[in-house]
């Protein structure tokens, strides 16, 4: 029993440590696109899985990190005038996963105002992403996303 008690006691300090490292990771990678020299997806591996989740015509899951950043990422900031700047309300870790809550804003190309509050659960591997799920609000996104013309 107490060799269980051991083993059970180092399994609880690796996850600890795991989620320590993995919040500081993802909380470094916020930091840096707060200040306009980064961003989390680069801690996106290649074969991530990002869902966004809701009636959005781009809820679903994308299958990889390109398809994602092609598909959401990369028209989004065409659609901005400014850059996207997050603003962190919370991050939590837990073993593998980290919850990061977080409003943002920027201005669009038709200079209105884009602001939405964010959660995005990440599951990490070896210091990336392998899996996300964001919640957001999908009216205001469909909104600017129907509204606003890529350049």
């Amino acid at each position: 029993m107490i060799a269980q008690f051991g083993e059970e006691h180092a399994r609880v300090a690796d996850d600890i440590e795991l989620a320590t490292s993995n919040k500081a990771l993802v909380a470094a990678s916020f930091e840096r696109w707060q200040a306009g020299k980064g961003s989390p997806f680069e801690l996106l591996a290649d074969e991530t899985d990002w869902t966004i989740v809701g009636s959005s015509p781009l809820s679903k899951t994308y299958r990889s990190k390109q398809a994602f950043l092609d598909a959401v990422i990369l028209p989004f900031n065409a659609r901005m005038a400014t850059p996207l700047v997050p603003s962190m309300r919370g991050i939590y870790a837990d073993g593998d996963t980290v919850i990061a809550f977080f409003d943002a804003s920027a201005t669009t190309r038709d200079n209105q105002p884009y602001r939405n509050t964010y959660t995005w659960y990440f599951r990490m591997k070896d210091a990336k992403v392998v899996s996300a799920t964001a919640f957001f609000d999908t009216r205001e996104f469909d909104e600017f996303w129907n509204r606003v013309t890529p350049r």
